[in-house]
């Protein structure tokens, strides 16, 4: 684990934005993408955290967990559903198949928590008992357990710029998705969630819920896309004490950014308006808290790589043959 007298330094030179010698770069929330020749596309994972449907802060060592994390995980679903990943040509970037992504985000919610306006928590503490097209009873305590996993869609920012919820059969009605796609991708949502369960609870966590991404590859095949059970896409609690904080009426002890939504939920920010200053104190522990989960999940030793991280990605890039 890195310390904070480690990790200080480097939120100065957090990688917000990258910027190689190619012409075509897109920018999304926490990935910047180029397109490649031979169907293929550049994923580069910067720093850049976002919450609440913003972005908040760069965080030092983010992106790296996150693409690092993400191929690990790739690599241990890929019996369940084909996805995209090509190779893996620096910390921070992937070089991966280009399909055309769905635009519905597929969540799978195993408890019943959360504080953002598209949570289970949120939309039940706020009276509504019909949720996603589930019927929910009353008495339910926040953190509770649901009986088997459900699948919460929702959009890819809409019309409000912020995502907004569905019910699985709208993700049809609507026309984002055909019954046979859609029927085949929540089999493998809950495959990929059920198998992420097994391995996190082998690592002393609780997977607690986590967004999928899927895309169509020009062969039809549905692919998995984006990233898959990081502390950006999922939420983690630490197992062994869930049961007694849970009876108490405490949160769980968390590994994800969650404590950071409740940070900004505590000053009153939930995503409206402009985001109150906090101090660079908050950014050391997140930082710290990605390292830890990757080493939790993987049972690898975190290797910080270089900063600046710009010079160093277009050095990996050039010697893997991704630029010239």
């Amino acid at each position: 684990m890195l310390t904070t007298k480690e990790i200080l330094p480097i939120i100065p030179l957090a990688y917000a934005s990258s910027d190689l010698p190619i012409t075509n770069r897109t920018e999304g929330k926490v990935r910047d993408w180029y397109d490649l020749p031979d169907n293929k596309r550049l994923l580069v994972t910067t720093d850049r955290l976002s919450a609440f449907d913003r972005n908040l802060a760069v965080v030092p060592y983010k992106g790296q967990v996150l693409n690092q994390l993400s191929a690990w995980w790739f690599e241990k679903t890929a019996d369940l559903i084909p996805n995209h990943i090509l190779s893996i040509p620096d910390p921070n970037a992937a070089v991966v198949a280009k399909v055309q992504p769905f635009m519905v985000e597929v969540i799978v919610r195993g408890y019943i928590t959360g504080v953002t306006e598209t949570a289970l928590w949120r939309r039940y503490e706020l009276g509504e008992r019909e949720i996603y097209g589930y019927t929910f009873n009353d008495g339910l305590q926040k953190n509770q357990q649901l009986p088997t996993p459900i699948i919460t869609p929702t959009t890819k920012g809409g019309e409000t710029g912020h995502d907004e919820r569905l019910t699985c059969a709208e993700v049809v009605q609507h026309g984002y998705l055909d019954a046979k796609s859609w029927d085949q991708i929540q089999t493998a949502a809950l495959q990929i969630f059920k198998r992420g369960q097994q391995i996190a609870l082998t690592a002393g966590m609780i997977l607690v819920d986590t967004k999928y991404e899927f895309g169509l590859a020009d062969d039809g095949r549905i692919m998995l896309i984006d990233e898959v059970h990081t502390p950006d896409s999922s939420r983690f609690w630490k197992a062994d004490s869930y049961t007694e904080r849970f009876a108490s009426g405490e949160e769980p002890e968390n590994f994800d950014k969650e404590f950071i939504r409740r940070h900004y939920a505590a000053l009153g920010y939930r995503g409206e308006g402009e985001p109150p200053v906090v101090d660079a104190s908050l950014w050391v522990q997140a930082s710290q808290r990605y390292i830890q989960i990757y080493e939790l999940l993987t049972g690898l030793t975190f290797d910080p790589a270089e900063y600046p991280v710009n010079p160093r990605l277009i050095s990996n890039l050039k010697q893997s043959g991704v630029l010239s």
